[in-house]
């Protein structure tokens, strides 16, 4: 399913998903059908880490600024980090999670993707790109932008699946995370490292003990290793009821019931994980060179 690129050293889809393919994945379902894309108890508990996202910028920053989001989703995180007193911009594809960000206060949105010609050079203090690398067709292209963009001394954070990780060894294709066709490639933190400097961005943390992802990730995988779907329970948490059409209620009540009890346990494994530098998915935050142009 996935393959090594002898070059870059990036895994990737194999065979590649077809522009339809993609697009299909995209859907409605996707983003959620409802006003938040999760039912309301799960979007609480993912504001809370929203705003862990912001007050950990804010302190890189020092001070006010222009921050881009890229895959914004329904701004959320943009509108705490505009309450903290920065400017704020984001990129989200056309669809629900669109839709919602237009509602956020302050936000200048783009609706599509990023292009050379949108912004110019030196204009963010900050760009973020949290869980949205690993659905790029055209990362090299993004990378590109996001070095001319941003300016010297300004940071970049990027979270994405840790394909070096205890979770995508051991479940392979049940891996939560993989998240076929969606998700085109993945890099080792080593691998991505080495390949960020050539866009004059280096390395200043780098986290992998992160509840919002890995936690639920084992938990995810796991139920993916007996279920018949993967991502059942993904999906009942999305409302998505045409996915879970053919488990019943009580199947669903279950799985709720495992996700709750099993959550200590979780949180556990994703601390091991996280001293031993493995965890399911890994955030960076990077600096741009001041002597870069």
């Amino acid at each position: 399913m996935i393959h090594r690129c002898h070059t870059c050293s990036a895994w990737f889809l194999c065979p590649a998903p077809t522009s339809e393919q993609i697009m299909n994945a995209y859907s409605s379902e996707y983003y959620g059908e409802g006003e938040e894309k999760f039912n309301g108890g799960v979007e609480r508990i993912l504001d809370h880490f929203r705003k862990q996202r912001a007050v950990r910028l804010n302190h890189y920053m020092k001070k006010p600024g222009k921050v881009l989001d890229l895959g914004c989703g329904n701004g959320r995180f943009l509108s705490f980090m505009g309450q903290l007193g920065h400017k704020i911009y984001g990129v989200e594809m056309a669809g629900g999670s669109a839709e919602r960000a237009q509602r956020v206060s302050g936000l200048s949105l783009k609706v599509g993707s990023l292009e050379p010609e949108d912004f110019a050079p030196g204009t963010f203090d900050a760009i973020t790109l949290y869980h949205v690398f690993e659905h790029l067709v055209e990362p090299a292209k993004y990378l590109e932008i996001i070095s001319r963009i941003i300016k010297p001394g300004g940071h970049v954070v990027m979270a994405f699946p840790n394909i070096d990780s205890f979770q995508s060894r051991l479940f392979k294709g049940d891996w939560f995370h993989l998240d076929p066709p969606r998700h085109l490639f993945f890099f080792s933190p080593k691998d991505f490292v080495h390949h960020m400097t050539g866009y004059g961005l280096s390395k200043i943390r780098e986290k992998h003990f992160t509840l919002e992802y890995n936690p639920y990730g084992w938990q995810q995988s796991i139920l993916n290793k007996v279920c018949r779907k993967r991502d059942v329970l993904y999906e009942h948490l999305k409302n998505n009821k045409t996915y879970v059409e053919d488990y019943s209620s009580l199947n669903l009540g279950l799985q709720s019931l495992w996700l709750k009890l099993s959550i200590p346990l979780f949180v556990g494994a994703d601390m091991f994980d996280s001293i031993l530098r493995k965890g399911g998915t890994v955030e960076f935050i990077l600096q741009k060179e001041v002597n870069c142009s």
